[in-house]
């Protein structure tokens, strides 16, 4: 290590310390500072990790955390990002982090930011990637999905050895040669008929002749088996495949993939290709089904994915949402609830929000307003726009309520009928409502991102 590396490291290690002892944060300040006096400082950093990186519109953290508990079933040592802090700056903090552990064979598993890849990878070089999916997703930042799409190849790139894991049932995986290798993973667990995605679908047109695609078996929005009928692209064989659901609720599934059955204690088919990205992984390492059961299995919720708190006498889920892709698999899966609830809807336009929140119009929010939900609270900087959603959406204006302070939103939520309250937040604000209930005692300890 240089001795500018040094001092980096250095520097960086001491403002965690204080960060983390006096102001109980420092997930990518100790970062920012580190690169300031080293710009390469990953490079001496990551050198004694076998590191896998996770990118993607959604899933990125929970398909991180699986793959983080699968892979501690089979090794000591595993480093990750578990702050969500996922651009460089917070990937270095992850690394300053890291105990000092030798004779070990060491891990680190990184959730990192689309745009932010190819600025990591020109330091860190991976071997292994998974590519979670492609949607879209705060435009203003990322583009269409086809620019965000090109960001995530050029960024594994830098790395050419490195296979990349993709999920074989998006078109857009398949669009564009690689100098990577490629293995693909992906769902075959239903009877095939011959179908087309919805009207209001991205994605869905074939990159050699720009026909209409056609599907076989489709699992949500463009995934699925997907074939162009004018020419002859189509889905890629699979290396490992989903083959049966055997169960589903809003808050757990079981399912088969390669002829092992297995279970994951969180709702939603969109979570289902979670844990079958994490396995993908799993197998490429030659890890044993047992040890996949295992870290499957585990209850720990992640930040804000399906996060249960107890606001008094209220058992609240608190879910992220981003994008309509991911807020329409978050409707779908609510709609399993075998009990009535209350809804949260809370809206930021902040940098990491995305500004852009016209989104939440390709929404499908109508299939919440069938169901018989008691009371709607609307907030968030941008609580009148998410008020006139719902309203379109057919909620009843009279079981609207509205307010843009959070400490409204919790004592409004301790008043309502149900035992049961999902709450729909963007990013900003679940980090908003998470501090507000940490300092009203709801929540215990902290998770910021400075």
């Amino acid at each position: 290590m240089s001795i500018q590396s040094a001092l980096a490291t250095f520097a960086g290690k001491s403002s965690r310390w204080f960060l983390q002892t006096f102001l109980n944060g420092g997930s990518s300040l100790p970062g920012k500072l580190a690169l300031k006096i080293d710009p390469s400082i990953l490079d001496s950093l990551s050198k004694d990790y076998h590191v896998i990186v996770v990118t993607g519109t959604n899933g990125k953290t929970l398909t991180t955390a699986l793959t983080v508990n699968i892979l501690k079933q089979e090794v000591d040592s595993v480093l990750t990002n578990t702050t969500g802090a996922n651009m460089i700056q917070g990937i270095v903090s992850t690394f300053l982090s890291a105990k000092k552990e030798k004779g070990k064979k060491k891990f680190a598993v990184l959730e990192i930011d689309e745009a932010s890849l190819s600025k990591v990878t020109k330091y860190i070089k991976p071997e292994l990637f998974l590519f979670t999916n492609i949607f879209r997703d705060q435009m203003d930042r990322y583009g269409e999905i086809y620019t965000t799409y090109q960001l995530i190849v050029d960024g594994a790139k830098n790395a050419p050895n490195a296979t990349i894991l993709m999920n074989g049932d998006l078109p857009i995986f398949n669009s564009i040669k690689t100098v990577n290798p490629r293995k693909y993973y992906g769902f075959n667990h239903q009877k095939e008929h011959e179908q087309m995605a919805h009207y209001n679908t991205d994605g869905i047109l074939c990159p050699n002749c720009q026909h209409i695609l056609h599907y076989k078996m489709i699992t949500y929005s463009n995934l699925g088996k997907y074939y162009c009928p004018n020419c002859d692209f189509k889905r890629p064989d699979l290396e490992v495949e989903l083959t049966e659901i055997t169960t589903m609720t809003n808050t757990a599934s079981s399912f088969t993939i390669e002829q092992e059955n297995y279970q994951i204690e969180v709702g939603g088919l969109y979570n289902v290709y979670n844990a079958l990205a994490a396995t993908a992984v799993a197998k490429h390492y030659n890890i044993s089904s047992d040890k996949i059961r295992k870290g499957l299995a585990y209850d720990d919720k992640v930040f804000g994915r399906q996060e249960v708190i107890s606001i008094g006498d209220k058992r609240c889920t608190l879910v992220l949402v981003k994008n309509p892709v991911g807020l329409n698999q978050v409707i779908d899966t609510m709609t399993l609830a075998p009990y009535d609830f209350s809804l949260v809807a809370l809206l930021n336009d902040n940098y990491a929000d995305g500004i852009d929140i016209s989104w939440i119009w390709d929404s499908q929010l109508e299939n919440l307003a069938e169901l018989p939900i008691p009371t709607v609270i609307s907030g968030g900087d941008r609580h009148r726009d998410m008020t006139l959603r719902l309203k379109v959406a057919g909620f009843d204006e009279n079981k609207i309520e509205e307010t843009n302070s959070l400490k409204e939103v919790i004592s409004k939520i301790q008043t309502v009928e149900s035992d049961h309250v999902y709450i729909l937040a963007t990013y900003t604000a679940v980090l908003g409502l998470r501090k507000e209930l940490i300092q009203q005692g709801f929540i215990k300890g902290a998770s910021n991102n400075d």
